[in-house]
């Protein structure tokens, strides 16, 4: 009894000591920022000041903490719905030209005549060439049935053209695309976790299967995440009902839940690949560790980005808004994915992964070793191929992006999406296309040669090997030369997807991309080999064996 007492009286002159600490600190922050606003040589604006304050205090936390003052909630709003008033397309600066990079199929723009390319002068009446793209974004959006005016120039036209377009409420598609790869194997993206996820997922597989669909490709690559409980109704369409799905657990631990299956799954028995990146963060790790747990699905890809920490939004006053990370999750191994520490730093306020030492060992249902922090693995490692410099260049400078123009403004129709090939005329036209355009890049032998050349010549020996270094020289500039040709395949996809994108919108580049998606062509092989996707699947056999995880290191970070 007495032991009790005491138990209650030293937690209420510890709380009593923290609320203490609150007082004192922000009395300190008040005053001293009265000061600072009466006595610093130039004006300052109180909001900025006491923003960038609260922001440095937050970002000490985590990167998912933060404070959404009441101008930027319609901003979050549609991050958390997917809907806002709008023209329905990407506008982004390029050398302070105002560039249309898409417009959406179905949507005002594209039913307007807005074509990707088009430069934009003025949008009513107002000139953007100074403006910046949260300012073109803000002009663009409004209520539905408003009208904006738009002035463009388009390649391939002397005169600026005028478009008036009808603003409409933009819903942004969860699953972006489904369709078939094969007569038997179904396919759909999941690209967000923005209401109503799930009944999107649901809606797809459903009409895959009315398509014929024995087996599923779920693609779920650089899917940041979202909402939780749609995460959790994404899993309950593949597992039994009644199944747990995600567990959070934080320091209010009335907040501590549970999420289970509550609804009839859609498909519990369907051969299924989920395709995972390094990108894929949050609710897609729910999603894919769930489908790992009860070994429901083969991963294929890459390991997840471990992201394992729940946030919940808190009101503040002047309509401000409070995002706060509240607890961890964990799946139904038992496992969190979450990867860094936030909370432990070093001194110089650098935060470490969870080392491989460190982890722990979690079973699957059906007995398969799986392992907490640091994302989720997967079953059949595809790494993702490194693109050339000379590709890096092309993309970054929009030459694909502007040839695909000039292309589209030249070529009235193409063939279907999945037919469409350049020709190696085709391709020589776009080589031509690049001759007089700044295509220059430092490869990583040229920047080897270079300081090693600047070494000699520090160490006074590069009249000895002068001839030699200007030989190895002339050899990498003219292998880079060659670097179009060389990497040509490369090249050619990319180039073929931005141009089936001008005639067939964000679903013909997907599938322009499907004959060269190393991903896609694993998921593939994998649902067409019954007895590997079933061994797969089970533990202790040779393909289980050959997990990223069960080769991993016992000691030491991750490589």
């Amino acid at each position: 009894m007495g032991g009790a007492g005491l138990l209650v009286s030293f937690r209420a002159a510890t709380d009593n000591e923290r609320y203490f600490e609150i007082a004192k600190n922000l009395d300190i922050f008040a005053t001293l920022f009265k000061e600072v606003n009466t006595y610093y040589v130039d004006e300052v604006p109180p909001a900025k000041l006491v923003k960038t304050g609260i922001d440095a205090m937050l970002k000490s936390l985590d990167p998912y903490t933060n404070y959404i003052p009441e101008d930027d909630i319609e901003d979050f709003r549609t991050m958390t719905t997917g809907q806002y008033g709008g023209i329905g397309a990407v506008v982004q600066k390029r050398n302070n030209k105002t560039v249309v990079q898409a417009a959406y199929e179905g949507y005002p723009a594209q039913k307007a005549g807005l074509l990707p390319g088009d430069e934009i002068l003025t949008i009513n009446g107002v000139n953007v060439e100074k403006k910046s793209n949260a300012d073109i974004s803000k002009l663009l959006k409004g209520q539905a049935n408003s009208q904006v005016k738009l002035m463009v120039t388009r390649y391939g036209q002397d005169a600026p053209v005028e478009i008036n377009i009808t603003r409409d409420k933009i819903q942004v598609d969860n699953v972006p695309y489904y369709g078939m790869l094969t007569p038997e194997i179904g396919y759909f993206q999941l690209s967000g976790f923005t209401v109503d996820a799930g009944k999107e997922v649901r809606m797809a597989v459903a009409k895959l299967k009315e398509q014929g669909a024995k087996k599923l490709v779920f693609d779920i690559r650089d899917n940041p995440g979202g909402l939780l409980n749609e995460a959790v109704n994404i899993s309950n369409l593949f597992v039994d009902k009644g199944k747990d799905i995600v567990s959070t657990k934080g320091k209010v631990s009335d907040w501590n839940k549970t999420y289970k299956a509550l609804d009839a799954p859609l498909d519990t028995q369907i051969p299924m690949v989920v395709i995972t990146s390094n990108r894929s963060a949050s609710a897609s790790e729910i999603v894919s560790g769930v489908l790992q747990d009860y070994d429901r699905a083969v991963l294929v890809g890459e390991r997840t980005f471990g992201k394992g920490l729940v946030q919940a939004t808190r009101p503040l006053s002047y309509n401000s808004q409070l995002k706060v990370t509240t607890a961890k999750y964990y799946i139904p191994s038992g496992r969190c994915i979450q990867e860094i520490d936030y909370s432990h730093r070093a001194d110089d306020g650098t935060l470490g992964k969870v080392p491989d030492s460190l982890r722990t060992a979690f079973k699957t249902v059906a007995g398969r070793t799986v392992y907490d922090g640091g994302g989720v693995a997967p079953d059949v490692e595809v790494v993702d191929r490194e693109i050339a410099d000379i590709t890096r260049v092309l993309l970054q400078k929009s030459y694909l992006f502007d040839y695909a123009t000039r292309y589209r403004a030249e070529h009235a129709t193409i063939p279907p999406a999945r037919q469409f090939k350049l020709t190696d005329t085709d391709y020589q036209k776009f080589v031509d296309y690049l001759k007089g355009k700044d295509i220059s890049y430092s490869t990583d032998a040229e920047k080897a040669l270079a300081d090693l050349t600047k070494k000699v010549k520090d160490e006074k020996h590069y009249e000895d090997v002068k001839t030699e270094l200007e030989a190895m020289r002339r050899k990498v500039t003219t292998n880079k030369a060659n670097d179009l040709m060389r990497f040509k395949p490369e090249i050619r996809e990319l180039l073929e997807q931005e141009i089936v994108s001008r005639y067939y919108f964000q679903k013909g580049g997907i599938e322009a991309s499907f004959d060269d998606d190393p991903n896609i062509l694993m998921a593939m092989t994998v649902l067409n080999d019954a007895p590997r996707y079933s061994a797969l699947l089970k533990p202790g056999t040779v393909e289980a064996k050959t997990r990223p995880e069960a080769k991993r290191s016992t000691a030491g970070g991750r490589q």
